[in-house]
């Protein structure tokens, strides 16, 4: 676990880069890898495209197609780059297994997944659906992750583990949120448009499920294995089937 903070992009990939060089120094068979996937690329936002094609693509010339669109939504949209840049660092922050910023970046798919939800949403609200729809259904594939390409996800998230994750269309996370493996987030059949709301800085345990139209408040915890049908006012914490409020601050009982 690293105690920095968020450090502008150009600082993190010169940090990632001296990663690379050290360990291309160490172990230079394993160091080729590295190099093709970092030391070859003048950026993150080129390292990360090269890493999208190949989590996504299962043939050469899918990976490099993929490649080139995630390659291009990061050179035409900075803002990308640095949702990129937060996301890397605050698993660099929050996992207390990670030392570095190069092995998630390399090895963490939960990372990988989520950048190319980035550049399919991107594609979703520049009317490419389709594509869009396909770079979700290779992910979930490929990554076992399943974002819709409508969701809003803000940055410095964190997609702990990233084995079973669904977020469905329409559904909003704000900043800094934790998901941990096997979470679904989505509509219920009855209010097909109205997609859960999850606020700053929550985290959803292992197996969590939030349905329907709900907001879940900046600060709140969601218990394993829970099911929120219902709002979690902030700072709560949501434990049951179904949820039910503990540990809440005292002014929401007030």
């Amino acid at each position: 676990m690293i105690q920095n903070p968020i450090a502008p992009g150009d600082q993190l990939w010169l940090s990632i880069r001296r990663e690379a060089e050290t360990v291309l120094a160490r172990d230079p068979l394993f160091g080729a890898s590295v190099s093709a996937a970092i030391l070859d690329h003048s950026d993150l936002g080129s390292a990360v495209a090269r890493q999208i094609g190949e989590r996504l693509g299962k043939r050469a010339a899918d990976r490099e197609q993929f490649a080139r669109v995630a390659g291009e939504a990061f050179r035409d949209s900075p803002d990308l780059v640095d949702a990129a840049s937060r996301d890397l660092q605050s698993i660099a922050v929050h996992d207390p297994a990670t030392t570095g910023l190069l092995p998630p970046l390399l090895n963490f798919k939960g990372y990988i997944a989520l950048q190319a939800w980035r550049v399919s949403s991107r594609l979703w609200h520049q009317g490419r659906s389709d594509l869009a729809l396909l770079m979700q259904s290779l992910s979930s594939d490929s990554l076992q992750v399943s974002i819709h390409p409508s969701a809003s996800i803000g940055t410095s998230v964190f997609l702990d583990h990233a084995t079973g994750i669904i977020v469905g269309a329409f559904a909003v996370i704000g900043d800094d949120t934790t998901i941990l493996q096997n979470v679904t987030i989505g509509r219920r059949p009855a209010l097909p448009n109205r997609a859960p709301r999850i606020g700053r800085g929550v985290l959803l345990s292992a197996g969590a499920t939030v349905l329907g139209n709900v907001s879940i408040g900046d600060f709140a915890k969601i218990g394993a294995g829970s099911l929120v049908e219902n709002d979690v006012p902030g700072g709560c914490t949501a434990v049951g089937v179904p949820a039910r409020l503990t540990n809440c601050p005292e002014t929401v009982f007030a």
